[in-house]
C-alpha cells in the first residue's frame, strides 16, 4: 500500500519558488534537502512539510488544507502545518517540518525544525491502559508528544503489541503485505518511548476506589489515569460444529496467521457472514487462488448499512472474481468441511471463516461499577462515570453532535483518534471529542470510504456512477445528511469531513 517515492519531484525549493506561484491553501510539491516537500500558503504565511503521510506514505500534495492543517487523501490522517504533528490518526508519527523564508519574491525552504517541546498542564503519576491495540497505541504516542514523562503501561490479551488490524483482513491476509508492515511500532520504538507493553497478561479486575488493577497472572498495578481500550471480540455462532478444527474467526494477528496457514493447501473456502470483515477475507482468499463461497442471511450484502444499490455493486465485484453467494438463509450447522444452511443447502470448503460481527468487551468495566449502556458511557472528553478512568475505541459510547445522541463505533480510525483525544484529556489539554468517523473497506481494486455515521438512515442517494466506479452516496435521516460513502472521490471525502467537523451540511458539496 505504500505510495511514497524516492524520486525527487517538482522544483528545488531550497533555491525557491515565486510567492505568486503558490495558490492559497493548495499544496505545492517540490523538493529540498534530498526529499520531497509540500509547501502550503495560508494567508501571507507559508509552511513546508514532508510530502508523504506517515501512514502508508499517502501523497500530501493531493491533500486538503483547512485551519492550519493538511489531511491525507487516502485515510484522512491530519497534520499540523506549523509543527508536522499528527493531530489526527491513522498517522501516529509526525512529518518533517521545515523553516521557510521569504527572499524578495521567492519562498525558500531551509533546514528542518526541531520538534516542539511541551509541558502538560496535568501530569498523572502513572498511566495504565487496559488493551494494547489501536486506541492504546495512539494514546501512548500522544502522551509522549504532549510532554508526559511518567510511566506508561499497556496490558494486552493477544500476545502482541499494537498491530495494524485493518491489514489482517486486507493485504497481509492476501499475501501482498509483508509481516513487517503489521506491528505499530517496533519493540525498540516502544522501548525508546519508555512504554512498557505486557502483551499477554490481560487485566482481570479493576479496583477504582484504590486505583489498582490485577492481571491474569496475579500482577497488580496502580494507576492515576486509566484508559479502557479492550476492543471487541468476534461473535460466535451457537450452532453445531462452529468450534471445528477448520473453522476460523479473524480478529488478532494470530487469527490471521492461522487462516494463512490453513489456506496453504486449500482450494476452496466458505465465508459465513457478508460483513466488511467477511467480504475482505473473501477477497484476500481469492487473491491466494482459492474458490470462495459466501453464506449470509441477508438478501443483499450491506443492505442495511449501505443500501441495496451499493450492496449489489459490492456483491458484483466479488462475483466478477468468481465468488459465489448463498443469501437469504442462516447457517444451521458445520460438520467437517460441510456447511448446512437453514434451507438445507450445503456448501463445502477446505477452510471455513466466520465473520458475523464483533461484541465489545465490557465485562471488566461492568464489574468495576462503571456506567454501561451499549458500551462504556463517556462524556465529550471521553471520561467515564468513574474518576480517573477514560474509555476509547470499540467499547466507548460517546456523544456525537452530528447524530444528536450517543454512538458506539467499531472503526479503526475512530479508536486511534479517541486514544489521542483521551491522552490530551488526561493531561488537561483536551477539548470535546468531535472527530468525524471514517473507515475504508477494500474489495479487490475498489476501495469504499465512509465519512460520517448514519444509524437508521432513511434515504441513500447516489451521485455519479457506481458502474464507472466514480460515485458518492449520501445517507440521510429526516433530510439531514449524516454520512457520505465515496468511490474514487478522495477529495470530496476530505471536504465532506471538514464540513461535518464544522457541523455544516455537506449536501452542497455533492451536487
Amino acid at each position: 500500500m505504500g505510495g511514497g517515492t524516492n524520486e525527487l519531484q517538482g522544483p528545488d525549493l531550497e533555491k525557491g519558488v515565486p510567492f505568486a506561484d503558490l495558490e492559497p491553501e493548495k499544496p505545492f510539491l517540490g523538493h529540498a534537502h534530498g526529499e520531497n516537500v509540500v509547501v502550503v500558503r495560508v494567508g501571507d504565511d507559508v509552511h513546508a512539510i514532508g510530502a508523504s503521510c506517515t501512514h502508508y506514505s499517502g501523497p500530501l500534495q493531493e491533500g486538503f488544507v483547512q485551519n492550519g492543517t493538511i489531511r491525507c487523501p487516502w485515510h484522512h490522517a491530519c497534520f499540523d502545518l506549523k509543527t508536522g504533528d499528527p493531530i489526527g490518526a491513522p498517522a501516529l508519527a509526525p512529518v518533517a517540518c521545515f523553516e521557510v523564508v521569504r527572499a524578495g519574491d521567492l519562498v525558500q525552504v531551509r533546514s528542518k525544525k526541531d520538534a516542539p517541546t511541551r509541558t502538560p498542564k496535568v501530569s498523572p503519576a502513572s498511566v495504565v491502559m487496559v488493551g494494547a491495540g489501536a486506541a492504546a497505541a495512539a494514546c501512548a504516542e500522544q502522551l509522549r508528544r504532549e510532554g508526559y514523562k511518567g510511566p506508561i503501561t499497556m496490558f494486552g490479551a493477544e500476545g502482541t503489541g499494537p498491530v495494524d488490524r485493518p491489514n489482517l483482513s486486507k493485504d497481509y491476509l492476501a499475501g501482498t503485505a509483508p509481516e513487517e508492515w503489521i506491528p505499530i511500532g517496533s519493540a525498540e520504538h516502544w522501548s525508546a518511548l519508555e512504554v512498557e507493553i505486557v502483551p499477554d497478561d490481560p487485566v482481570t479486575e479493576i479496583d477504582p476506589k484504590e486505583k489498582k488493577l490485577t492481571t491474569q497472572s496475579g500482577r497488580t498495578a496502580s494507576y492515576d489515569a486509566l484508559l479502557l481500550a479492550m476492543g471487541a471480540e468476534p461473535r460466535k455462532l451457537t450452532i453445531p460444529g462452529a468450534d471445528g478444527e477448520k473453522v476460523f474467526t479473524l480478529r488478532s494477528l494470530a487469527d490471521s496467521r492461522k487462516i494463512i496457514e490453513g489456506a496453504k493447501d486449500a482450494k476452496s473456502a466458505v465465508v459465513i457472514g457478508a460483513s466488511f470483515i467477511g467480504l475482505e477475507v473473501a477477497a484476500s482468499l481469492v487473491a491466494r487462488g482459492i474458490h470462495v463461497e459466501v453464506c449470509a442471511p441477508e438478501d443483499v450484502p450491506f443492505g442495511r448499512i449501505l443500501g441495496p444499490e451499493v450492496g449489489a455493486f459490492i456483491k458484483g465485484l466479488h462475483e466478477a472474481k468468481g465468488v459465489k453467494f448463498h443469501l437469504g438463509a442462516k447457517t444451521k450447522s458445520i460438520e467437517g468441511r460441510i456447511v448446512t444452511l437453514s434451507d438445507d443447502t450445503t456448501v463445502e470448503g477446505d477452510l471455513i471463516v466466520i465473520g458475523v460481527g464483533v461484541t465489545p468487551r465490557l465485562a471488566l468495566a461492568e464489574a468495576a461499577g462503571l456506567t454501561i449502556d451499549n458500551g462504556i458511557v463517556v462524556d465529550e472528553m471521553l471520561k467515564t462515570s468513574t474518576d480517573g478512568i477514560w474509555a476509547a475505541g470499540d467499547v466507548a459510547h460517546y456523544p456525537d453532535p452530528r447524530v444528536g445522541s450517543r454512538v458506539r463505533i467499531e472503526h479503526w480510525v475512530v479508536a486511534e483518534r479517541q486514544g489521542q483525544a483521551a491522552a490530551r484529556s488526561m493531561l488537561g489539554v483536551g477539548k470535546p471529542y468531535n472527530d468525524v468517523p471514517f473507515f475504508w473497506s477494500a474489495h479487490y481494486d475498489v476501495t469504499l470510504a465512509m465519512t460520517g455515521h448514519a444509524p437508521g438512515w432513511d434515504n441513500a442517494k447516489v451521485y455519479g456512477s457506481l458502474a464507472d466506479r466514480d460515485a458518492a452516496i449520501a445517507y440521510s435521516k429526516a433530510g439531514k445528511v449524516l454520512a457520505v460513502a465515496t468511490i474514487n472521490r478522495d477529495q470530496l471525502a476530505l471536504r465532506v469531513e471538514a464540513a461535518m467537523e464544522r457541523l455544516e451540511d455537506p449536501s452542497p458539496l455533492l451536487a
